[in-house]
């Protein structure tokens, strides 16, 4: 399992594209942040009014089968440009220089590869509901109170797109590395071992601290 990596930046224009990109994951990322505390405040509202009232939020489950795509999906760019998904290190770790860059540019093309596919599905996913000529421009809708399905099944391939568009740009990173024989890449994430993660979590820890003090 892969802890959080750092990203080097500079001036170079891949930094810049990494950048600008990075910005609208944690956009996207904050959206997700926001479902999750939105469903929270759903789930208050829709308790207390069944426990005083005996008249819970209509419509509950179908809100959460809104927001689940936004849950689910919208962090995973996010994630991806900080290195924080799972994967197994133990060869990895022994990898160094241009092998390493070698190894971690042919996984993430067959990832690349993977969510082109997911795209597609899922656009034909969405595809099948939306339509311009029924009403709320959906074929289909969620079972209590009708809520047009088309919103949740775009946020798929939107999500997906954007996972593409940081592949394509780590690509792009791990090849430069590759071929200069880089010893610190630029926007790709540098994955710290558990030693470095966890005295860099206690210095962050300790300055959250100090601030708290003062």
């Amino acid at each position: 399992m892969a802890g959080l990596g750092q990203v080097h930046e500079d001036g170079s224009f891949l930094s810049r594209i990494d950048k600008k990109l990075y910005q609208l994951e944690s956009t996207l990322a904050l959206v997700s942040g926001l479902a999750i505390f939105s469903l929270m405040l759903l789930a208050v509202v829709s308790v207390a009014g069944r426990h005083f009232f005996n008249m819970p939020l209509p419509g509950y489950v179908d809100w959460i089968e809104q927001a689940m795509p936004l849950i689910a999906f919208m962090g995973i760019a996010y994630t991806q440009r900080n290195g924080g998904h799972i994967r197994m290190d133990m060869l990895v770790a022994r990898l160094s220089g241009r092998a390493l860059w070698l190894f971690e540019w042919l996984t993430s093309l067959l990832v690349l590869g993977l969510m082109l596919l997911l795209i597609w599905g899922s656009w034909s996913h969405f595809s099948r509901s939306f339509d311009f000529a029924s009403p709320w421009w959906s074929r289909d809708s969620s079972m209590d109170i009708s809520l047009p399905l088309w919103p949740a099944k775009l946020m798929v391939p939107l999500a997906f797109s954007v996972l593409a568009l940081r592949l394509l740009i780590q690509l792009w990173g791990f090849g430069v590395a590759f071929v200069t024989n880089a010893v610190v890449p630029v926007a790709v994430p540098l994955v710290l071992d558990a030693a470095t993660q966890a005295a860099a979590e206690a210095q962050h820890i300790t300055s959250n601290e100090e601030i708290k003090s003062t």
